[in-house]
C-alpha cells in the first residue's frame, strides 16, 4: 500500500473512533440526567414487562395523590413530608422548600426528585396540579379508577 494512502486511512480510522467515543460519552452522561415518570405502584412494585426498579440515588419523577392526613410540617424548617398514592401502596416524599399555592390532600401532584429509600424520595420539585381539568397525560392514565376528593372548606366564603 502507498504510503500516502496508509497515512488517509489511518487518518479516517482515527477520526471514526474520535467521534464514536464522543457520542459514546455523551451517551454514558445523558444516560444519569434522564428523569423517568413512576407513580407509587411502579415504583415498589416495579414497571414494565422486567418489573424493573429504579435504584437506590437514582433521579425520577412521580404522580400521584396526597393521602388525606399525611402532610407533616416542620415548626423550625421548611421541611414538609407527606405520602402519596395510586391505586396500591403509598410512597413517602420529602420535601425541603415551599409547596406551591395549590398543594393540598387529596390533590394530584408530580415530585421531581432522587429515591433515597426503596418507597422514600427526597424532592427537590413539588407541582401541583393548577385546576380541576388539566392533569398531566402520565398521571391521567396511571390514575384512572381513583376517587378525587374536593377539599371540605370552600374558598369563596358561600355556605
Amino acid at each position: 500500500m502507498n504510503p500516502r494512502r496508509k497515512k488517509r486511512l489511518l487518518a479516517v480510522i482515527a477520526i471514526i473512533f474520535g467521534v464514536g467515543s464522543a457520542i459514546g460519552l455523551m451517551l454514558y452522561a445523558l444516560q444519569e440526567n434522564i428523569n423517568l415518570f413512576y407513580t407509587p405502584t411502579e415504583l415498589i412494585d416495579g414497571k414494565g414487562e422486567n418489573k424493573e426498579k429504579p435504584f437506590i440515588g437514582q433521579k425520577l419523577r412521580i404522580g400521584g395523590m396526597v393521602v388525606p392526613g399525611s402532610v407533616v410540617r416542620d415548626e423550625d424548617s421548611l421541611d414538609v413530608s407527606f405520602k402519596l398514592m395510586d391505586t396500591g401502596p403509598t410512597v413517602t416524599i420529602r420535601y425541603e422548600g415551599i409547596l406551591p399555592d395549590l398543594f393540598r390532600e387529596g390533590q394530584g401532584i408530580v415530585a421531581q426528585g432522587t429515591l433515597v429509600e426503596p418507597n422514600v424520595i427526597e424532592a427537590f420539585e413539588v407541582l401541583a396540579k393548577h385546576d380541576e381539568e388539566y392533569m398531566p397525560p402520565e398521571v391521567a392514565e396511571a390514575l384512572k379508577g381513583i376517587k378525587h376528593e374536593k377539599p371540605k372548606y370552600n374558598l369563596n366564603n358561600e355556605n
